[in-house]
């Protein structure tokens, strides 16, 4: 199989429409997004409603269910709170019902999906660091586990013999025996200081996990943000990817 696996979309249609567009070079056979389909950027329910049509299964982001009034907005910044209580506006009925619905977590025969960690998803907590990963590495029954939620891509590696390590490089290979966190990083506001959209391909076969990036119309995205009345930081951040 290959799969399709992206995160943090986060309303930026620009982004998403480029990863696609990438996507029909690699042969997916199934798609999944590990959530945060909305908020920061200025179309929300297009991005739900492509998502909803494409990916077999959605994990709920913190910016998803804070929009429909499932996650406390405390949690956030200033700016993000305030895209947030703008999505909820904006919201279609069936955007909401999508969002309402989305589930934390999903254990498959041989891969884990998850927005943050597997240690209380539902408090949607960052894994930044190798020690963040000890406590998911942990409830890990299955060798691979990917999420997203920090917009940098990167993949831990716990070995055989229980030593952690991380690696940055564009392709894994997926060696038995090892436990993999991938965090396949984010379509629609990367922050790893590369201003293209981040997306994963995890071919089973060839026990190989690519991240790669896609090149989009970042200024279209800005503008967008900028004329609805968003904070201005968050379209400038899209040109420098940080």
């Amino acid at each position: 199989m290959r799969y399709g696996i992206f995160s943090d979309i986060h309303s930026n249609l620009e982004a998403l429409q480029a990863v696609l567009k990438a996507y029909e070079k690699e042969k997916i056979d199934k798609y999944f997004c590990l959530g945060d389909i909305v908020g920061y950027g200025a179309n929300p329910n297009e991005c739900v409603e492509i998502t909803r049509n494409i990916a077999e299964m959605t994990m709920a982001g913190n910016h998803d269910w804070a929009s429909v009034n499932m996650f406390s907005r405390e949690f956030f910044n200033k700016d993000a709170k305030e895209t947030i209580l703008w999505t909820s506006k904006q919201l279609s009925e069936s955007s909401r019902d999508f969002l309402q619905n989305l589930k934390l977590m999903s254990e498959r025969e041989n891969f884990v999906l998850v927005h943050g960690t597997l240690k209380d998803p539902k408090e949607f907590n960052y894994l930044l660091n190798i020690n963040d990963c000890q406590e998911t590495f942990h409830l890990m029954k299955s060798g691979v586990c990917f999420i997203g939620h920090t917009h940098v891509p990167v993949v831990y590696i716990k070995d055989k013999l229980g030593h952690t390590h991380y690696e940055d490089t564009p392709t894994i290979k997926i060696e038995s025996g090892n436990k993999y966190i991938v965090n396949v990083g984010s379509v629609g506001q990367p922050r790893d200081s590369i201003p293209k959209a981040s997306y994963c391909v995890w071919d089973t076969e060839k026990r190989e996990v690519e991240i790669k990036r896609a090149l989009y119309d970042v200024f279209t995205a800005r503008q967008k943000i900028i004329d609805k009345g968003l904070p201005e930081f968050l379209g400038n951040r899209l040109l420098v990817g940080n």
